[in-house]
């Protein structure tokens, strides 16, 4: 097994009003010897935001924001911005998030060319009801039976007149293009799918109608090992590698003492993201110490973003859904354990 080295606890909430429930989830990005963090910043009343930190280096604080630096402003996202991820694609920075209006949620993009102020694009996921999914990918496969389990929510639907979406999370983008195109993560349970576009003006309803008709060709990771046999999402960007893009996901196993989230890796092929070269059949890492077994949710380790420094592989991720931790591993000792776990 890879050895992991568990660095402990970097954010914890504040008084401040928009950060004084939880911190969790952060998106980090590497420039120069700076680290950026876009982290989930919870108020009273569960409504997120976006805060933000500077780093020096993996581990050293040198700033934070007093305010925001995401919030809410439409109706779409009315209740949070919630879990983002930060790509450099180009010249411009692609922060993904998921939007909550309370209902559904689903995920969205706002983009930026300097780290500090963002255009948000909107929702860029399909925004249909699963009855309309499952239409769909009926007319060309049966469906797993765990997508109507995970997305079919009749409970919620006959307690509320408002529209009941799918619910399609963790937006990935891959850190540059491929072949030409925008590849990117997403995740309808149980399931991660990928998908590609030349341009973000194609994400449309008549894309994703299309799309969704072909679905089953579009699922890159199902769940295959114990510790993720309920459900797996994205977690961290892709890291590109000689050997092929490094992914670190979360997955979810279902025990006696409910969910028990752990973070995984997988890699997959440099010139086809939809083709897995090989997965780890163990958890990179697990909740074990007091701030990942017991908080606002207990047993939670929820990887959202890493730094490379050196052969150091910096990985940021929610503890217990009410922290912000750190753990590290040496990328290449990773790469060489994948690789005695080909598909």
């Amino acid at each position: 097994m890879v050895e992991v080295k568990k660095e402990g606890v970097l954010l914890k909430k504040t008084t401040l009003e928009f950060e004084n429930e939880v911190v969790l989830n952060p998106a980090a990005i590497r420039v120069g010897d700076d680290v950026h963090l876009f982290y989930r910043a919870v108020s009273k009343g569960n409504f997120s935001s976006i805060g933000y930190c500077k780093l020096k280096g993996p581990m050293d604080i040198v700033e934070r924001s007093k305010t925001p630096i995401i919030f809410p402003q439409f109706e779409y996202e009315l209740h949070g911005i919630e879990d983002p991820r930060i790509v450099k694609i180009d010249n411009e920075y692609y922060l993904t998030y998921t939007a909550y209006d309370g209902i559904n949620a689903l995920g969205a993009l706002a983009i930026s060319k300097d780290l500090k102020t963002f255009e948000k694009i909107g929702i860029i996921v399909p925004q249909i009801t699963f009855s309309e999914f499952n239409q769909l990918i009926s007319s060309t496969a049966s469906l797993n039976e765990k997508y109507t389990r995970f997305n079919h929510h009749v409970p919620i639907e006959e307690k509320t007149e408002n529209k009941i979406l799918l619910w399609d999370k963790n937006v990935i983008f891959f850190p540059r293009k491929i072949n030409d195109k925008l590849y990117f993560l997403h995740r309808i349970r149980p399931d991660i799918q990928i998908a590609c576009v030349e341009s973000i003006k194609e994400l449309t309803t008549k894309f994703w109608q299309n799309y969704l008709v072909n679905f089953q060709e579009k699922i890159v990771l199902t769940p295959k090992y114990k510790h993720e046999v309920s459900y797996i999402g994205g977690g961290c960007p892709p890291i590109e590698t000689e050997s092929g893009w490094l992914l670190i996901y979360h997955a979810v196993h279902d025990t006696v003492e409910g969910y028990v989230y752990t973070a995984c890796a997988a890699l997959l092929d440099l010139k086809n993201p939809k083709n897995e070269i090989s997965r780890l059949p163990y958890p990179l890492f697990k909740p074990e110490h007091s701030w990942e077994k017991t908080g606002e949710v207990n047993n939670v380790c929820f990887p959202t973003g890493t730094v490379l420094f050196g052969d150091t592989l910096y990985i940021y991720y929610g503890a217990a859904d009410e922290q912000i931790a750190c753990a590290s591993v040496s990328l290449s000792a990773l790469i060489k354990e994948l690789f005695q776990n080909i598909v």
